[in-house]
């Protein structure tokens, strides 16, 4: 009884540690993000409405939404244009899928690699997983949300929708953005990640 009892303390306290560093990460992803925003030289927002800016609105954090998925890779895949917000045709091929479980149902999500940026250094063991869920058009952008992941050199792939963000289209007509396919569509509410933007009341 002492034995499972001390198996027990352990488990809960791997559990405790795991959400700590994830927590730490998210934190770090959003701060991060909010230096961006917040200069001139890396944001994407107006400068009428970089004068007000403080930081982004994002939704409690909750590791519940951190998911191991399996990554399937999916070779020999047709590259394709990826529609986007304006005539911009950005080359994409789907690069693998992720499998997984949330709030008990399960998942599939194709992630895709963009054709052009795996030419640049920085940028070649890059992936990108863009969806939408139903809060899109509610506390969410209505065009989906975008997640930055990487090669994995396993089976598994860490998908994180405390760091889901918004496209920059969302703040910005200038840009161009993909819209997420609709294999992509999950049908439960994503309660992570970046909230939908609102203006600043000066620039309504």
């Amino acid at each position: 009884m002492f034995r499972v009892s001390i198996l027990c303390v352990f488990f809960i306290g791997n559990i405790i540690a795991q959400d700590s560093i994830a927590i730490k990460r998210i934190l770090s992803f959003q701060e991060e993000l909010n230096r961006d925003f917040a200069s001139e030289e890396t944001s994407p927002l107006p400068l009428k409405e970089l004068e007000y800016f403080k930081m982004l609105d994002f939704f409690k954090i909750d590791v519940s939404f951190c998911v191991q998925a399996k990554f399937v890779r999916t070779s020999y895949e047709t590259p394709f244009i990826m529609k986007t917000t304006t005539g911009r045709e950005p080359l994409y091929v789907k690069y693998g899928e992720a499998h997984f479980i949330l709030q008990d149902k399960s998942y599939v999500l194709n992630i895709y690699q963009n054709q052009g940026l795996k030419m640049q250094l920085e940028y070649e063991d890059y992936l990108f997983l863009p969806f939408t869920d139903l809060t899109n058009g509610e506390s969410s952008y209505a065009g989906g949300r975008f997640i930055d992941l990487k090669i994995p050199d396993k089976e598994t792939l860490l998908i994180d929708f405390n760091t889901a963000y918004n496209p920059y289209c969302s703040y910005n007509d200038r840009y161009s953005c993909p819209i997420p396919p609709e294999e992509n569509h999950m049908d439960i509410k994503i309660l992570a990640g970046v909230k939908k933007y609102k203006k600043s009341p000066e620039n309504k």
